[in-house]
């Protein structure tokens, strides 16, 4: 049975994605530009961004002030009431500016330290992924109600479909790129969406059989690690570790441990 607390929690995670889905939907200027660059000239973040985690962050402080926030664009605040957000408001930013559709709004929120509720609304299809510690991961879209879900049963590694991403800084970028290609042939593909809460929710979704990044921060995976974890699937990072920005690595049991084994073999991890 879902805690009262959680159930607030998921209430306001899932008013908070979806207004600022419609925001980031329906506001989108015509001309819209960069606003500022982050880890290099390219890693770039747009005016909606920004509005949309001012947003985010407004609403969570007028229905809870005292909890804490960590949001991508600069939110921080401590809080005293053991809740903490983590807020990506626009994952997948780079997709956005070019009119690419795969970009979602994602919201968590931890309770001392553990996520308990996670959100990620991916308005261009019009889907919304959820879940609460301990009951199942569920996804609303172009069905009848809530849908549960369930990770892939596990293929055998050399018809996995495994997705990724790159970073922004050219030298680790080239790694993963090696990475890759000593990866591929090993898999059924590789997909790269350029949403690291999307593609977690794919696995979630049983749409992918598994996914991995490095570099990702805690507001990229915090919600989609969650919604996957609740679908079934095992996450973590380098073996007997959990996710960091080392690395992010999640699939179908099965999939999960050869896949995790590869890429430490491959040094997905370093230069």
């Amino acid at each position: 049975m879902t805690e009262p607390l959680h159930t607030e929690l998921l209430g306001i995670a899932l008013e908070a994605a979806r207004r600022a889905g419609e925001l980031l939907r329906d506001g989108r200027p015509a001309d819209l530009a960069v606003a500022a660059t982050k880890s290099s000239p390219i890693d770039v973040v747009t005016e909606m961004d920004i509005a949309a985690e001012k947003l985010i962050t407004g609403l969570v402080a007028d229905r809870r002030p005292a909890d804490g926030i960590l949001g991508e664009e600069g939110a921080a605040s401590e809080g005293t009431s053991g809740v903490r957000w983590v807020i990506d408001p626009l994952d997948g930013t780079v997709n956005y500016l070019y009119g690419l559709p795969t970009w979602a709004v994602s919201v968590a929120a931890e309770q001392d330290g553990e996520t308990v509720v996670g959100v990620v609304a991916v308005p261009m299809r019009g889907e919304t992924f959820h879940a609460v510690r301990g009951g199942g991961a569920w996804a609303t879209g172009a069905w009848d109600g809530e849908r549960r879900l369930a990770c892939r049963p596990a293929p055998p590694l050399d018809q996995a479909l495994v997705a990724t991403g790159f970073n922004y800084v050219t030298e680790v970028r080239t790694h993963q790129a090696e990475v890759a290609r000593k990866l591929v042939p090993l898999l059924r593909d590789i997909r790269r969406s350029g949403s690291a809460a999307v593609d977690l929710c794919d696995v979630a979704a049983g749409r992918l059989d598994g996914y991995y990044e490095r570099g990702l921060h805690a507001w990229d995976y915090a919600a989609g690690d969650l919604i996957a974890r609740e679908a079934g699937a095992l996450t973590g990072g380098r073996p007997s570790q959990g996710l960091s920005g080392d690395l992010t690595v999640a699939a179908s049991p099965g999939v999960f441990e050869p896949l995790q084994r590869l890429l430490e073999d491959f040094g997905a991890w370093h230069d």
